[in-house]
């Protein structure tokens, strides 16, 4: 990581996630790249409207206010726009007061390669296939879907997250996909004091926790759960891997199959992460929602 960003929370951001560029992106599709250029530059004057994932970079930004010193929480902007393109980005980020100051413009490519060179810990972008890149490279990433939810309603940020696949390797789930839930509930009783490897969220959930250690414990503005179809005994081996890493959760549920909609509701998650599309799609009517497009599930 960067010597400058070395002690910071980093999180990378597409345009579209952090901004309503519906309108822009139609046209490109339809009449190409030569349009989608000239209608930015008519319009970089105009300020774009907030996207489905700006109330969580502004929540996340906001801890900065929270803390003496330098900022804690770094975010980055990474665009297909070119930084002519891309000037009205800025000067909506501007408008809306965020301090957002870094960014890579990439002219029609890909950003995900710049996101191992900025140190970021978690990646966000509308983009399919550029966060499947950046989980290739081991970086958190997720594929922030359409919303009408704003998460939650106070100021506190709420994280929340699935297990397998997730925060955990997928090596539970295989056995569930290939031989049924009987033969996963042997499995992980068998194994309950064997830690599980670590998923793609590992690292991002780690430095949460770093980031919370600087908050008094009764007024921490971030907040964690993990939200999972497990039940007992499955959990067991869950509690123990967790204690293995010396990381903490403050909230876990354990549902055992339940639709994990109206839970992410009542706990009221400023995001989810998941790595089953149908699991997102009903979280996505209630709050914030990003697909993990890792383990079996998605091959």
């Amino acid at each position: 990581m960067p010597t400058e960003l070395g002690n910071k929370l980093v999180v990378a951001i597409s345009s579209r996630a952090l901004f309503d560029l519906d309108e822009s992106h139609e046209i490109f599709e339809r009449q190409g790249l030569e349009a989608y250029q000239r209608y930015q530059i008519e319009h970089e004057d105009q300020i774009l409207a907030p996207g489905d994932a700006f109330p969580l970079v502004h929540k996340l930004l906001g801890l900065n206010k929270r803390l003496p010193g330098e900022a804690r929480v770094e975010v980055i902007l990474l665009s297909r726009n070119s930084a002519d393109t891309g000037l009205r980005v800025f000067n909506s980020i501007q408008h809306h007061g965020l301090a957002i100051s870094r960014a890579a413009f990439c002219g029609g490519q890909s950003p995900w390669r710049y996101v191992s060179a900025f140190g970021c810990h978690l990646f966000l972008s509308t983009e399919a296939e550029d966060v499947r890149q950046a989980l290739e490279q081991g970086v958190a990433a997720a594929t922030f879907l359409p919303s009408r939810a704003s998460g939650g309603a106070g100021e506190q940020l709420r994280f929340a997250f699935d297990g397998d696949a997730v925060l955990f390797s997928d090596e539970a789930e295989q056995v569930y996909k290939s031989r049924g839930l009987d033969a996963f509930t042997q499995s992980e009783r068998a194994a309950a004091r064997e830690p599980l490897s670590g998923g793609p969220f590992k690292a991002f959930l780690a430095a949460l926790q770093r980031l919370q250690h600087e908050f008094p414990q009764d007024d921490c503005p971030i907040r964690t759960a993990l939200v999972t179809a497990r039940s007992a005994p499955a959990h067991e081996r869950v509690v123990r891997t967790l204690r293995a890493w010396g990381i903490r959760i403050d909230e876990s549920l354990f549902l055992g199959g339940l639709d994990k909609a109206e839970f992410l509701r009542a706990y009221g998650a400023d995001v989810f992460f998941d790595d089953q599309r149908g699991h997102c799609d009903s979280a996505s009517q209630h709050v914030p929602t990003g697909h993990v497009p890792h383990g079996v599930a998605n091959r």
